[in-house]
């Protein structure tokens, strides 16, 4: 009776090692045992390490492979097909070249698939040519799996002709040898050959009609997206998130709402990316109900609520007026990040909790994280809100010089907002002077509106002409200058800042505004003394 060959047990636990240290520990147990000696165990040591494309795993594979006297072709290919997915594909084409320098070995169909992926990545189509020269010396062209992989190398570095060629050349031709060429029109945005391609299609996956929707998304023609949305014979949760995720990006929170609708419909099953992207569409039409509506999917779900998903649950609430609940979601969340903090200080700014958004901000400190810009903006913005000078100085002083933090002017018009509550406008106008954003009319107009609200004429009339030098289409810098003259009874004034405007061609932007109705959003359009509602069901 034959012996039966058991792998040791130290190569099962190095099979499931999670981390670095695990797989030192798998080694140095290895190299205590002699076991390291073994060709079949120091390969499989390093295909486990290699596995996990990270830098770090990648280099410690290859700083275990530089020490095998004599690597078989599994070892190599093992190193090739993880710097083939690394960020350092060229390195997978050294040890490609190291192996067909060993007179041991033959390369077999897995090297060259690796090869060929790493050509991909580097757009390497002079190296391409030369792995299909190899290809073909060893006489193993024919095989459908390498077949595919060159026309993807091919298709990917540009050369559209050899790949089709290619394509037309194959035996039998598959779905995955047609998508290879569409994916590369796809990336490269030229949608007009993807298109001719798909139509040409003998076969179509659902991975071609994805392939042909986030194309059009990503060159901005979210209409024809849809229609190919429309006519899918079947559609998944990627089909869906593409099409949800085009609106979300474009704005067309009305879309992304009906959309997720008529996916509950589908009986397709949201993920964190559906739910995350639905909620921040509700957060900006106001849309609570909707809004609560997934957080009671999420809980009921059993889904975690942290990371993106709790930041979008917590910004929701914000926007929608619920504070509480937004405070509710953060502080059962146990896995917080930066954008968690940030989402809940800008939301306690909104509603005026300027001391409560501070604290967190405290709290953040000590739990380790690093604000960036995004945090002090919130932060200067509750202090200007709470009417915080001195902490809203203290904390300004404490993005520059603690923290490093060059100010944006987001931040810079947070300052000036707080200072001209307080009536400190030649304070605030020095700030802006000494401002590297010099055509910053935005900034300005927020100085203007603290000199209407104190009466500071004078001031007034030199920031407008400042922010109109900068923009004379600005129609902000006329308005607020004509409303100063009206409130101190310059009637005459207001007249030629008027004719002024109009003599410009420049007219005041209508106001919108939506709110949310059982379950129905409405938009409100002022526009020539007219109040027009639309209706959008959700």
């Amino acid at each position: 009776m034959s012996a039966i060959f058991k792998s040791p047990p130290i190569l099962s636990f190095t099979e499931m090692a999670n981390s670095i240290s695990e797989l030192h520990q798998a080694h140095a147990h290895m190299l205590k045992t002699g076991l390291m000696e073994d060709p079949f165990a120091a390969s499989r040591l390093i295909a486990f390490s290699a596995t996990n494309t990270s830098s770090q795993s990648v280099a410690y594979a290859h700083s275990i492979f530089t020490r095998i006297q004599h690597p078989n072709s599994y070892t190599y290919n093992s190193m090739i097909r993880a710097y083939a997915n690394s960020p350092n594909p060229q390195h997978a084409l050294m040890v490609y070249e190291q192996m067909l320098n060993d007179d041991h070995l033959f390369p077999d169909k897995y090297t060259f698939t690796f090869a060929l992926k790493a050509c991909a990545s580097l757009r390497g189509v002079k190296e391409g040519r030369q792995v299909h020269g190899h290809v073909i010396k060893f006489g193993i062209g024919y095989d459908a799996y390498i077949w595919n992989t060159l026309i993807h190398v091919y298709a990917n570095c540009g050369c559209f002709e050899i790949a089709r060629c290619l394509l037309d050349g194959m035996p039998e031709s598959d779905v995955i040898s047609w998508n290879a060429i569409l994916s590369a029109y796809v990336e490269m945005g030229l949608m007009d050959f993807a298109r001719g391609l798909f139509d040409e299609m003998p076969e179509r996956n659902l991975e071609s009609w994805n392939f042909m929707i986030s194309g059009y998304i990503g060159v901005g023609l979210l209409d024809e997206a849809r229609r190919i949305f429309n006519e899918m014979p079947m559609k998944d949760v990627v089909s869906w998130n593409a099409m949800i995720t085009g609106y979300a990006h474009e704005s067309r929170f009305d879309e992304v709402l009906v959309l997720f609708e008529k996916m509950q419909s589908g009986k397709v099953k949201p993920d964190g990316r559906t739910l995350v992207n639905v909620l921040s569409a509700c957060a900006r039409v106001g849309a609570l109900s909707q809004g609560e509506w997934v957080h009671a999917y999420v809980d009921k779900s059993g889904i975690d609520i942290n990371g993106f998903l709790a930041t979008a649950l917590v910004d929701m609430y914000s926007k929608c007026g619920c504070i509480e609940k937004a405070l509710e979601v953060f502080d059962s969340t146990s896995m917080k990040d930066i954008s968690t903090w940030n989402s809940i200080i800008a939301g306690l700014s909104i509603h005026g909790f300027g001391e409560h958004a501070l604290k967190i901000f405290s709290q953040m400190l000590v739990n380790g994280f690093s604000p960036n810009e995004v945090t002090f903006i919130s932060v200067l913005s509750a202090c200007s809100r709470a009417g915080l000078l001195n902490e809203g100085r203290e904390m300004f002083d404490l993005m520059v010089s603690v923290h490093g933090i060059e100010p944006t002017i987001e931040h810079y018009g947070c300052m000036v907002d707080l200072l001209g509550r307080f009536g400190l406008l030649e304070e605030a106008e020095e700030l802006l002077r000494t401002m590297p954003h010099k055509e910053a009319p935005l900034v300005w107009e927020s100085l203007l509106g603290a000199c209407r609200n104190h009466g500071n004429l004078e001031l007034a009339a030199r920031v407008a002409k400042k922010i109109l030098d900068m923009d004379p289409q600005d129609s902000s810098g006329y308005v607020q200058l004509s409303n100063i003259h009206a409130s101190m009874g310059r009637w005459n004034d207001v007249t030629e800042v008027r004719r002024k405007m109009k003599a410009q061609g420049v007219s005041k932007d209508p106001g919108c505004s939506m709110i949310e109705v059982n379950g129905v959003v409405h938009e409100f359009l002022a526009g020539e003394g007219i109040i027009k509602p639309s209706r959008l069901e959700i």
